[in-house]
């Protein structure tokens, strides 16, 4: 049973740092990428856009943290 645990504990481990790497993605490469190569529709650099990246960047890394927390529950 050990190895079917560990297997779902990597899944899970796996499955939220997707979900970081995402939010990642979204919420703070994108629109600063997108500021970057001037993009009609980027946001436009202001103290509330900032605010808002590094919200999804502290998730994004909330999340990796949680992640590697699960992968502790790994059984010899």
């Amino acid at each position: 049973m050990t190895a079917v645990h560990n297997k779902q504990t990597t899944l899970l481990a796996t499955a939220l740092n997707n979900i970081a790497v995402a939010f990642a993605v979204i919420g703070f490469v994108t629109p600063i990428t997108a500021m970057g190569f001037g993009i009609a529709n980027a946001p436009v650099l202001r103290p509330a856009t900032a605010f808002f990246a590094a919200i999804w960047l502290c998730a994004a890394t909330g999340l990796h943290s949680i992640g590697r927390r699960v992968l502790r529950g790994i059984r010899p």
